[in-house]
């Protein structure tokens, strides 16, 4: 099965159930044309695997590559791939520097962003909540969060659609290559005016990282706070309006808006395969062989509901695998940070809007690794803007 097909975007919980009928919770698929993978399916195989660095690597340096995938970026070698002590390097100084952030200040700054995002459209009676409101939302707040100066808004921005949307992996390393140097010349501005931002932090930070590194990782945060914090918002709003019983229970008060995005990481989270490993050797989980050098990827989205672990009413339940889990799972600040925008952007939201619906059925956009609508056009009755 390929996984960059229109059929497996529009419903991979169904391609989900048929790999699992037919191979048990280890399936083989493909990235891209010619490119084998396999596919985790089950809660525990998933557990068991990333919770084992030892024989599932994260590392891809070693592997063979398949020249013009599309898949390739997320191949390539990053900082929190790295083993040893670099990883133990670079994960102390996402915790570190995650750990300055404000989480009240954060709130803030969402409310100060969604308010006239709001109002610029709450008057029309239509919006595309997705474009319109989650993105610019999500992206005005982290690079607020990272210490991007306002002039470099449009530029992240657009290098990271340039990424998001390359037909190839060459065309994709134009966009990463356009994101970093507008990283760079936002990191030469907070060596000359620091403030309390991610990137000030990692400057003054006791593991002394050269400009390059700083810049890779203040990539990887950009690119991991962005889109799949915009998808996670639009991903809930999209429940809220396909299930109706789901929003009467949010905004009667008898579901929490924590709750219900928990509920859409289990069913629909953004990032839904992923957690990337390249075992060295053939490796054995359950009764499958597994090859070495070939990709390994769980999935998040089908583990979370493999029917031998999942059952009955998952309210206040926080198993779900949306973060990933063992020593690469997203640090618990960061996880605090995407929360907070997510729920504030929902809350307030519907504090004006309460009364969305579709005006017509949206698309998904097709890859393996996220669960991203193109677009989220909805109806609701006119409303008179809120006070700035």
């Amino acid at each position: 099965m390929r996984l960059d097909t229109e059929k497996f975007a529009t419903d991979p919980h169904r391609a989900y159930t048929d790999l699992r009928d037919a191979h048990g919770p280890l399936a083989p698929v493909e990235l891209a044309d010619g490119v084998p993978a396999t596919l985790v399916l089950g809660y525990r195989e998933a557990l068991q695997i990333l919770s084992d660095p030892a024989r599932f690597p994260t590392d891809p340096s070693d592997r063979p590559k398949h020249a013009g995938c599309p898949a390739l970026p997320l191949s390539q070698w990053r900082p929190s791939a790295a083993r040893g002590e670099d990883h133990n390097r670079h994960r102390q100084a996402y915790n570190d520097c995650l750990a300055r952030v404000d989480l009240h200040s954060l709130r803030n700054d969402v409310i100060a962003n969604a308010i006239p995002l709001i109002n610029s459209f709450c008057g029309a009676g239509s919006a595309d909540l997705l474009n319109d409101y989650a993105v610019p939302l999500t992206v005005h707040v982290v690079n607020g969060l990272l210490g991007f100066p306002p002039e470099a808004d449009e530029a992240a921005f657009a290098a990271l659609t340039h990424m998001r949307d390359a037909p190839d992996a060459s065309a994709a390393e134009v966009g990463s290559e356009k994101l970093a140097a507008v990283i760079r010349a936002a990191l030469a501005d907070k060596r000359v005016r620091p403030g309390t931002d991610v990137m000030s932090s990692l400057i003054t930070h006791p593991s002394r990282f050269t400009d390059a590194e700083i810049a890779r990782i203040a990539g990887m945060l950009y690119e991991g706070g962005t889109e799949p914090t915009w998808n996670l918002i639009a991903n809930t709003l999209l429940e809220m309006t396909n299930d109706v019983s789901f929003r009467d229970v949010l905004l009667g008060g008898s579901l929490s808006t924590r709750d219900a995005i928990d509920d859409v990481l289990f069913g629909d989270p953004p990032v839904p395969n992923g957690c990337v490993s390249y075992p060295r050797q053939p490796q054995i989980i359950g009764a499958t062989m597994l090859p070495p050098n070939q990709p390994v990827i769980t999935s998040m989205a089908a583990s979370n509901n493999d029917p031998t672990t999942s059952a009955g009413d998952r309210t206040g339940n926080r198993s779900h695998l949306a973060w990933g889990a063992g020593p690469h799972v997203c640090p618990d600040k960061a996880q605090s940070v995407a929360m907070v925008i997510a729920t504030d952007a929902v809350e307030q939201l519907l504090d004006v809007l309460p009364e969305i619906e579709l005006a017509e059925q949206p698309q998904w956009r097709r890859g393996a690794f996220h669960r991203a609508l193109t677009a989220l056009p909805v109806t609701f009755p006119r409303t008179p803007p809120l006070p700035l």
